[in-house]
This record gives structure tokens, sequence and C-alpha cells, in this order.
């Protein structure tokens, strides 16, 4: 009896055992070809996604926009060619009075300053009055050219009685060949204290009119401006003596500056005259062309350069001397097959690119540069000969670029 029960246990036990093993086996079996579909499943939904991601990609590499946003950003289209590749050789300068417009003005006579009609920095016109000074040596100079005047009419009387009594034989010879003699003295004097007046400023109508008018008042001096132009120093005051050499005033007509550049030894042989300059002022002022006028024959012993003038216009007055200028001179160029304006170049995601058209639109296309100028770069690899690029307003291609890859949508 104890034997049965005993073998009955062993039966239930194993039988328990073996439903458990078959239940553990069915659930391993189980979770294995779960994980196997769910893997199955993400992988065919990453292949999805990737397709989807290389699309989004290529699209996101074009950008599109209607003829009308071309013409309002100003982007500009242009094919692709070889051309000439220049160097540039950009020389240091400043800017200049110009010193054949520059008036140092001096009184010309001693006296005391009455008058001071102008101001550091004011506008002149050619004769227009700046100050006025009372000279007693003007005053002697006026008084002589007066007095000799008077004789010269007083010789030419008495010479014509000599000449009319010598004809009848009433007057000697002597007191004609005197009369005669005393009419040249008093002519010449009389061109000597004209000339003197002429020396000091006054014209011949001047001088007409003072022989007219015998309440002018000898002694007053009008210093005027020799041109028009600007006061650029001022050195006088009311009631100050000054003499005849005295710089009281500087004039200058600022209509035109010089530009003088610094050459180096090693730049002299490719800068001559009648080059072509493109003169940078920087500070929102636009590049100048001019050209070289002027090389000086010397180099300076301290700075080992020689100087080349540019004369530029300056109706704007934007050009103010002592400011500093590079002038940048093309030299010696060489041909390359392909090249660009730097205009057309941009940099994105740290890659030198190049827009190019195409079918769909511009896409950027990365390049190899090599030699560049101050406008152009030699295109080495990316662009061909005869392709569309864009040749001005590639940043905003470029902007629209960025605004793609950060979600915003670029095509139009």
């Amino acid at each position: 009896m104890h034997r049965k029960i005993v073998t009955t246990m062993f039966i239930g036990i194993l039988s328990g055992v073996m439903i458990f093993g078959i239940g553990a086996c069915d659930l391993v079996s189980g979770e294995k070809q779960a994980k196997e579909d769910h893997d199955d499943h993400d992988a065919e939904k990453g292949k999805d996604h990737d397709d989807h991601d290389d699309g989004d990609e290529h699209g996101e590499e074009i950008v599109s926009l209607s003829k009308a946003e071309l013409k309002e950003f100003g982007i500009e289209v242009a094919t692709a060619e070889s051309g000439e590749l220049k160097r540039t050789v950009v020389l240091p300068g400043e800017i200049v009075v110009n010193a054949d417009r520059i008036a140092h003005i001096v009184p010309r006579v001693s006296g005391v300053i009455r008058k001071v009609l102008k101001s550091l920095g004011d506008k002149v016109r050619a004769g227009e009055v700046m100050a006025v000074l009372d000279s007693r040596e003007l005053s002697d100079a006026k008084a002589e050219y007066l007095a000799a005047h008077e004789r010269l009419a007083l010789a030419e009387m008495n010479f014509a009685r000599e000449d009319r009594l010598r004809k009848k034989k009433v007057s000697s010879e002597e007191d004609y060949l005197n009369a005669k003699q005393a009419l040249a003295e008093i002519r010449i004097e009389l061109r000597s204290t004209r000339q003197k007046l002429h020396a000091l400023g006054f014209s011949k109508a001047y001088l007409a009119e003072l022989l007219n008018d015998h309440d002018t008042t000898f002694t007053q001096y009008k210093i005027t401006a020799p041109f028009s132009g600007t006061v650029i120093e001022k050195h006088v005051t009311l009631g100050e003596v000054v003499k005849d050499d005295a710089e009281i005033f500087i004039v200058a007509d600022l209509n035109s500056v010089w530009v003088n550049l610094s050459v180096y030894q090693k730049d002299l042989p490719f800068v001559r005259n009648g080059e072509k300059v493109l003169v940078a002022i920087g500070h929102g002022t636009p590049d100048i062309e001019g050209t070289i006028s002027y090389i000086g024959p010397i180099v300076g012993e301290k700075t080992r350069t020689a100087l080349a003038r540019v004369v530029l216009p300056n109706k704007k007055g934007n050009l103010r001397p002592g400011l500093f200028v590079t002038g940048a001179i093309e030299i010696d160029g060489t041909t390359a097959h392909v090249i660009a304006p730097k205009t057309a170049l941009q940099t994105f995601e740290d890659r030198d690119v190049i827009f190019v058209k195409t079918d769909e639109g511009f896409e950027p296309k990365p390049v190899t540069i090599g030699r560049t100028n101050r406008a152009y770069v030699e295109i080495i690899s990316g662009l061909s000969a005869g392709q569309k690029y864009v040749s001005k307003g590639a940043f905003t291609l470029k902007a629209e670029l960025s605004k793609g890859a950060f979600g915003s949508g670029h095509s139009h």
C-alpha cells in the first residue's frame, strides 16, 4: 500500500515537470518569434525612413526661385569660361591736398588787421574779400603813384611848350632837351609806382578808379581769395599787426585731391605712368578708379619707397586729405581654364561651393579653387566651361539653403 502511494506521487511530479517544461519552451519560442517579428518591422521601417531621408537630402540641395524672385534678389546667371587672371599689387597711400590748387595767402604789405571776414572751414569765391588791414606802406605807395601821375601831366605840358618855342626859334636847344629828359624820367617813375601797386594786387581798373576818386582811403588793403576753395588754415585775428610775409590764410580747392602711393622696390618694375589704379578708402566709401600721373625719380632714404601719384575728383568732398588708403594695380596676367567672380563663391557646410543652374533650380557644387586676385578666382575643379552658374547674388541662395536645412523650406 505504501509503495503504491509513492509510485503514484512520483508519476504526478514527473507529469508536472513535463508540463512546465513544455510551457516554458513554448514561452521562449513565442518571445523569440515576437522579437524576430519586431526586428523585421523595425528594419522595414528603418528602410522606409532612410529612403525618405535620402529624398529629403536630395531636395534640400536644390534652391528653386521664380523669375520674379531672381530679379527681386538681384541674382545674375553667367556662363563659365576661361579668362585672364591678373596678379594684384596693393600699395599703401594717403590722400593729400592737390598742391597745384592750394594758396598760402600773405598780405603783401605790413599793417594792422581791421576786419576778419572768413573763418576756418568757410567756402570762398575767387576775388572774395577775406580780411582788411590798414597799412602806412600802402598809403605811401598810392601817394607816390598819384604824385607821379601829376608830375607826368606837368612834364608833358612843359615839353610841348618847349617844342613849340624851339620851332619858332625862341627857345634854345638845351631847354628843349632838358624838358624832353624830364618827361622821360617822370614816365619811368610813373611806370615804377604803377608796377609796385600791381605787385600788391591792384588791377589797372583799380588804378584808374584811384585817379578819379580822391576820397579813396589810401591805407586800406583788402586781402582776397585767389581762387574758389575752402579755408583750411587761419592765422589772423582782429587788431593783430602782421608783416608783409605773414601767412594769414591757407585756401585749398578740394574739388580734386592727390593720392600719394608708396611703391616698394620690388614693385617698381610693374608700376608705370598711365597704369589704372583702384583706390580703396574704406569706411563705407566706394572704391574709385584712377590713373598714375607721376612716379618719383628717387627712392626715399628712410622709407625705401618711391612716390606714385594719382589725381582723383572730389566733387562730393568725401575724400578728405589725411585719410589712409590703398591702391591696387593689376599686373602680369595669366590664362586660367575657368574663372569666376569672387561674388559667386560661397562657403556652405565648410566647403567652397558655387551655385550651378540645373533643370530643377540652383544646386551648390563643391569646387576647388586656385589663384585669386582682387575680383576673380580660378576654379580648378567642380565647374566646367559652358556651365551656367550664379555670378551675383549667391549669398541669397545660400541663405535659402540654410533655412531649408533647419526645416523652414526653400522651394518657391
